[in-house]
């Protein structure tokens, strides 16, 4: 039997994978792509795609409520869930028929199915009753990761979505308890409570969106609880009962008290595990869960690199993809390195949050003398013209030089303008050169000239 023998061979076909499959073959290397699933993983299918594409219909939805008070009358607004879930699945179809072709064009073999790595540098592949076997001098691993779900007493029983099932719902819940307050808890729960849905958010930490700067979780709460969702913060899912078609849900909040919740549907929105079963038998370094990776991406083991999810670290696309681009460079004879300091972080909720470089605690924690200015966006020309006044953008900086440490953005489009701060972090930018910039007026962007210009105390605004 003829084995397929390549110079990199890639485990995974989403924003990870896919990129280190093109780009080492537009290093001119012979290259396999290996998916189990479809093209583009997590992200497409199951996560950054259908959930933007939602939460747009979700702020049509809001703009149209809200055009009432601008004088902008309409009938009554309905919506139909199965137009709206065909539109996200042409999208999604529609990009991965790109994936497809950029592959095709870097004549890049793909094999559609289980890849599981034997000893060095073989692979098998299980694909509907038949076995491949190729080959490969270099590994990639990009086996992402699946939704975790919690070890909650009664959950065996529970009927329940998770991030990879909810995108394929068929009827819009009576009412829907998310369990989880984290990005992607919070981004499904305004698709929801935008159909009408009662939502409530269950949240083990003190706050929703932990991973993100306290006044930006503080913002965000604010604007869901206009929105009608319920949020339950240091509180804990203690166990799970059937009641019929609903669900019992019963919690403890910190201070003991508990309380059940009665819903018609569930979401567990905990968290994510690494998908590791593809290379259980290589006996690589582990860091707990996930593989342990050097800053070029390669594992214990010379051979093979890792990147995206299954590495740990921020769980986003564009590290992934990042991360693919090094790990392909390095497993072809070059030497590059990531840098994190430039990941821009994204949560697209109404209002969207949006931040890039160190937090305070970060820069405190690391003994940088800064200044914080902060400026609110309810003075903001464009804001109030959009009437999108709640947000604000935050500018830390370091008292020395005045270099840009780290930028948090709050409030409507700022996923776009994270660009911005991003590259002034990038070419280490200072606050004079942010403020002797000229921004365009009136937007949304000038908030972060005003920013600048406070800090170094050139603003007209005290």
């Amino acid at each position: 039997m003829l084995v397929n023998s390549y110079d990199v061979v890639v485990l995974g076909g989403g924003p990870g994978g896919y990129v280190a499959a093109i780009r080492a073959a537009k290093l001119g290397k012979t290259v396999a792509l290996i998916e189990a699933q479809d093209l583009g993983g997590t992200c497409l299918n199951r996560g950054c795609i259908p959930s933007k594409t939602l939460l747009r219909h979700a702020e049509v939805i809001e703009t149209i409520e809200k055009a009432k008070s601008w004088g902008i009358e309409t009938g009554e607004m309905t919506f139909s869930l199965s137009k709206m879930m065909a539109r996200k699945d042409a999208i999604i179809q529609q990009l991965r028929n790109g994936i497809s072709h950029l592959l095709k064009q870097g004549k890049i073999d793909v094999f559609n199915g289980f890849g599981e790595v034997q000893e060095a540098g073989k692979i098998t592949i299980q694909s509907a009753g038949k076995e491949e076997v190729v080959r490969g001098n270099n590994l990639i691993l990009a086996t992402g990761s699946r939704p975790l779900v919690p070890p909650i007493e009664g959950i065996e029983d529970a009927s329940y979505y998770t991030s990879d099932t909810i995108f394929d719902i068929e009827k819009i819940p009576q009412s829907l308890v998310i369990v989880g307050g984290g990005i992607i808890g919070v981004e499904l729960a305004c698709i929801f409570a935008s159909l009408n849905v009662p939502v409530s958010i269950i949240e083990m930490s003190d706050r929703i969106v932990p991973s993100e700067e306290p006044e930006a979780s503080k913002a965000l709460a604010r604007a869901l609880k206009k929105k009608r969702i319920s949020i339950s913060t240091s509180t804990k899912v203690m166990n799970i009962e059937q009641h019929g078609d609903h669900q019992l849900v019963h919690v403890t909040a910190e201070n003991g008290k508990t309380t059940t919740l009665e819903t018609d549907a569930l979401l567990m929105a905990v968290g994510r595990v690494p998908n590791t079963a593809a290379f259980s038998k290589l006996d690589l370094e582990m860091d707990g869960a996930f593989i342990k990776v050097n800053e070029e991406m390669r594992t214990s083991d010379p051979a093979v690199y890792a990147v995206g999810d299954v590495t740990g670290g921020w769980q986003l696309a564009h590290v992934a993809s990042a991360e693919g681009v090094v790990a392909a460079a390095n497993a072809t004879g070059g030497s590059e390195t990531i840098d994190y300091r430039m990941v821009p972080r994204c949560v697209y909720t109404s209002p969207e949050i949006a931040s890039v470089g160190l937090t305070e605690k970060e820069a405190s924690e690391q003994g940088i003398d800064y200044k914080v200015v902060k400026v609110d966006h309810a003075g903001n020309g464009r804001a109030l013209a959009q009437d999108e006044k709640e947000g604000f953008t935050k500018l830390i900086a370091g008292t020395e030089y005045g270099e840009i440490l780290g930028v948090l953005m709050v409030g409507p489009h700022v996923t776009e303008m994270i660009a911005e701060p991003s590259a002034y972090i990038h070419l280490e930018g200072t606050v004079d050169e942010l403020a002797s910039m000229i921004h365009a007026h009136p937007t949304i962007t000038e908030s972060l000239y005003e920013a600048a210009a406070a800090w170094s105390g050139k603003g007209i605004h005290h």
